[in-house]
């Protein structure tokens, strides 16, 4: 198993044992995906569990190729599902060895520990990937300029507070690791900072 496998199934399962554990009411608390709670993100991730390539092909085909359009259909659709099936979703080695169809392992630990703190940074809770994992993701976001979510980076110098990081030139913007993916990933913060789009 190479590194990237291991942070992949090492985030679900901690994002299943931070859910488990949390408080009533967590599964329906907002996210940093907008109109999203976080039994929508959970249903999202864990969607390559459920579904047989034909019923992928058959929800595309529904969605008219539209992937955004599917991804917020299955969302909305499974987020109901028991929590019981959710846990059961992100403790599944099917998801912990899963890959998208662009970008294997490095597009696989970048959906694990974005969406993970898309849940971990609004609930304000640590993240649950790896330190290593998160910078990772960091450095691969931050690599492609901003052009993965649209950003224009141009002035703006990103500084990691937990780890030595940092990348560009001009305003600052400092957070620790997990948010600055966050804001790289066109997320808002809930303190309302975000990066500007292109």
């Amino acid at each position: 198993m190479t590194d990237r496998q291991a942070w992949v199934a090492d985030t679900y399962r901690g994002l299943a044992d931070l859910l488990e554990a949390a408080p009533e009411g967590t599964w329906d608390a907002p996210s940093l995906c907008e109109g999203w709670p976080v039994r929508s993100v959970v249903a999202h991730v864990s969607m390559p569990v459920r579904m047989t390539p034909e019923q992928f092909g058959a929800e595309m085909a529904a969605a008219r190729g539209d992937f955004d359009q599917l991804s917020r259909t299955v969302a909305a659709r499974d987020a109901g599902l028991p929590i019981d099936e959710h846990l059961a979703a992100l403790r599944s080695p099917a998801l912990h060895g899963w890959q998208p169809p662009v970008g294997g392992e490095a597009g696989a630990l970048s959906h694990a520990v974005i969406h993970s703190l898309d849940v971990t940074v609004a609930l304000d809770r640590p993240p649950v990937a790896p330190q290593a994992a998160v910078v990772d993701v960091l450095d691969q976001l931050a690599s492609a300029d901003g052009a993965v979510f649209g950003l224009d980076l141009t002035g703006v110098r990103l500084e990691a507070e937990d780890v030595a990081w940092s990348r560009g030139s001009g305003e600052v913007v400092r957070a620790d690791a997990g948010r600055l993916v966050a804001l790289l990933a066109g997320r808002s913060l809930p303190d309302g900072r975000s990066l500007r789009r292109d």
